[in-house]
């Protein structure tokens, strides 16, 4: 399998250049240069096959002969070591549980095997790798755990000061070694604007081995796909539409799970569930992309105006926004309407629901009154433990919220950040006398 640049499809690399660079040169994301189909039996027996299995099978279509089937093996057992339940509120409405990783949040799956990816390559290599990550929340955990005292890769996480929850900082803060985090005095989108800049400052490059960690890398995104097919295997009657409903902000984990649909998996439909920035859902009903400083909400991992996986989707399906239109819905909710379908989910199913689902659960209850199915299943994706948001669920639902031991012990950790500003030399700066 080889990769092109989205920004110009001659410019082709190979699987291990794609991971290793994370960015094209030209700053374009890389995408395969065909979507391979899984075999239809295997999609028709899925129930056979093993979480692990299903993801074996899906990176060796990506991967080809650059990784041994041993090796790969090995990298897909020690990264997804953990499950994705379905869990039934009612027959036709499912939770796809996506935080039983070890920092309780989606992002464990593609930052675990990117980590161990990279590894693998970086073996080959005599100098160390250094990775930039922007998170607007979950993401600088992920990346962090995944990739501590990993030989020869160093890791730099940029977040937004006082705009991730005091859980999600304590996570991305409190670890030492390899990983720094860096607080800047912006946005979300002012620390991926960094990111990409520094890819493409050709000075720093030639002094530094940079790549990202972010769902702009390949490595990122391919492994989100593999709880698309585990959903599927789990839902009890395969005879009736499937429609997933995606939190959304980057929008890589709907770009995988539109990879998916390529590949063979019979998903009829999309939700692109989006909070307050509403930038792709403006996209998805009129073409028209305008990217614009993102706002705080409750759903802060979603907190992006300028969401670089549109990119993907738009190479996806040739640029054309009725095909577009034919496999997504999109619509987005405030704040109000957040805390709204977190009472609702509780009040009706007993489930305790993050912001990041309720905004999934609300575009998913509202799809229903814009489609003319009479009946599917109805799959939302939980993105994250509810108690990396304590505050805001108890004091929704009036309840406590016990905090997984794994999470507890951070909180009592000692915070390690280095404070810089949104202006791109001082991250230049740091990075240079960094090394």
């Amino acid at each position: 399998m080889k990769f092109y640049s989205a920004n110009d499809k001659k410019n082709i690399v190979d699987f291990e250049t794609a991971v290793m660079e994370g960015l094209a040169k030209d700053g374009g994301l890389f995408m395969p240069v065909e979507i391979p189909s899984l075999q239809k039996e295997i999609i028709d027996s899925i129930e056979n096959f093993e979480f692990g299995e299903i993801a074996f099978r899906i990176t060796k279509k990506f991967a080809g002969e650059e990784i041994g089937e041993s090796d790969l093996s090995d990298i897909i057992r020690e990264a997804i070591n953990f499950p994705a339940p379905l869990v039934n509120l009612k027959d036709d409405l499912m939770i796809l549980e996506l935080f039983h990783g070890p920092t309780l949040a989606f992002k464990d799956f593609g930052a675990r095997f990117m980590a161990k990816t990279m590894g693998y390559f970086v073996k080959k290599k005599e100098s160390s790798l250094n990775i930039l990550v922007a998170t607007s929340g979950d993401t600088g955990s992920a990346v962090a755990y995944g990739f501590y005292e990993t030989p020869g890769i160093n890791v730099y996480i940029l977040y937004p000061k006082g705009k991730v929850s005091l859980i999600q900082e304590k996570q991305l803060t409190t670890l030492d070694k390899n990983i720094t985090a860096l607080e800047i005095d912006g946005t979300f989108d002012d620390c991926q604007r960094l990111v990409k800049s520094a890819f493409v400052d050709e000075e720093l490059n030639s002094k530094l081995n940079l790549t990202s960690a972010n769902s702009i890398n390949i490595a990122r995104l391919l492994p989100q796909s593999f709880y698309y097919f585990e959903a599927y295997k789990q839902i009890r009657d395969k005879s009736i539409h499937s429609v997933f409903s995606v939190p959304s902000g980057n929008l890589g984990n709907l770009t995988a799970g539109l990879i998916a649909k390529k590949m063979g998996l019979p998903i009829t439909k999309f939700i692109g569930a989006v909070n307050s920035n509403h930038v792709f859902a403006d996209f998805v009903n009129s073409g028209i992309f305008k990217p614009h400083p993102s706002v705080q909400t409750l759903s802060n991992a979603m907190d992006v105006g300028n969401p670089s996986n549109l990119a993907r989707i738009r190479e996806l399906y040739g640029d054309r926004l009725s095909d577009i239109q034919r496999d997504i819905h999109s619509k987005s909710y405030d704040d109000a309407q957040t805390r709204r379908g977190i009472r609702e989910v509780y009040e009706k199913y007993g489930y305790v629901i993050d912001p990041h689902g309720a905004v999934g659960y609300m575009a998913v209850r509202d799809y229903e009154t814009v489609s003319a199915a009479a009946k599917y299943n109805k799959v939302i994706l939980e993105t994250a433990h509810p108690a990396k948001f304590k505050d805001v669920i108890e004091d929704e639902l009036g309840i406590e919220i016990e905090v997984p031991e794994r999470l507890a012990a951070c909180l009592n950790k000692q915070k390690k950040s280095v404070q810089l500003s949104s202006d791109y030399e001082d991250l230049k700066e740091f990075l240079l006398g960094a090394v």
